[in-house]
């Protein structure tokens, strides 16, 4: 298979309709029909189920749907990525971070280091926190943003807080009688919806330990790619979810968000490659130093001594 295939069948599963997929990519319907028979032969399985009305995609074609939608994702990525490296002059510092961080203070250090490197082309990558160490080790970025601790002798990371976990809940919920924080024994008669799905271990893992240390065994737990997506199901009274505090700021009208009885955090972490002396990465630092002093909040350790060191 190729990624124009990929493409051909995005379009039909867009669709539902080889007709008007076949206008879409303006082409004849008889070798968009051929391209999609021969994915399914190479897959080994229908990918459509050509007698439902309108068409719809099989369990194997749902699968194959979300697979050939990062793949044709990332190659666009990889293209704007290197047209934009190829035709920019300034040196180039990316940035990898898992999405519930922006709801925290990482856009603060965003400008801030944009103010203090404008001659630098900050570029941000959306990543998960296992992702962001091999990116790290392959050079394809510089500093990741995450929540998840891991080991690597290449990788050296500092927690920079420890964040808050609260409840998200449908409004009406009957957790939200009274004003009391949500108690993980109710969790029990609940279900829970964790995220990402993929690639793990990841922030779902860390929920799901925070249940367990607690004896909770949810009545159900519904695994999704995306935090929006959980929300989303939260709001639709679905399943409750656990999210870091930050999360509150999106001003959502159609969730409440509920403190936990328990004491629950979730790590910021911000990592890089051991020994790296970039310019870039110690106005980075610097940045995140001069913030955190404005805000009152500890500066990790090392971080601290790294920051005497480049002073000197």
């Amino acid at each position: 298979m190729d990624l124009r295939q990929l493409r051909y069948f995005l379009v039909v599963a867009a669709e539902r309709n080889f007709s008007r997929a076949a206008e879409r990519l303006n082409m004849a319907q008889p070798p968009l029909s051929r391209q999609i028979q021969q994915l399914e032969r190479e897959v080994g399985a229908r990918l459509f189920d050509r007698d439902s009305r309108p068409m719809a995609l099989t369990d194997t074609g749902r699968l194959f749907y979300e697979h050939a939608v990062q793949v044709t994702r990332r190659m666009d990525e990889m293209k704007s990525a290197m047209h934009a490296f190829v035709t920019s002059n300034r040196p180039r510092f990316v940035l990898g971070f898992v999405p519930s961080v922006l709801y925290s203070r990482l856009p603060d250090i965003i400008r801030g280091f944009r103010r203090a490197a404008p001659d630098v082309d900050l570029r941000l990558a959306e990543m998960m926190s296992i992702e962001q160490i091999a990116a790290l080790k392959e050079g394809r970025i510089d500093v990741g943003f995450g929540r998840v601790r891991f080991d690597d002798p290449a990788i050296e990371r500092e927690v920079l807080r420890e964040e808050r976990l609260v409840a998200a809940l449908p409004i009406g919920h009957r957790l939200l009688a009274g004003e009391r924080p949500v108690d993980l024994a109710d969790l029990a008669e609940e279900a829970v919806i964790v995220y990402p799905r993929d690639p793990r271990p990841s922030f779902a893992d860390q929920v799901l330990s925070l249940l367990r240390d607690h004896g909770v065994t949810p009545a159900a737990v519904h695994e999704v790619k995306e935090l929006q997506t959980a929300l989303g199901l939260v709001a639709a009274e679905d399943g409750i979810c656990i999210v870091p505090a930050s999360v509150n700021l999106m001003g959502r009208r159609d969730i409440v968000f509920r403190e936990l009885a328990q004491h629950a955090v979730s790590p910021i972490i911000v990592s890089h490659r051991k020994r790296d002396e970039s310019p870039h990465l110690a106005i980075m630092i610097e940045v995140i130093t001069k913030l955190y002093d404005q805000w009152g909040l500890p500066l990790p350790t090392a971080m601290g001594r790294r920051v005497a060191g480049l002073g000197k």
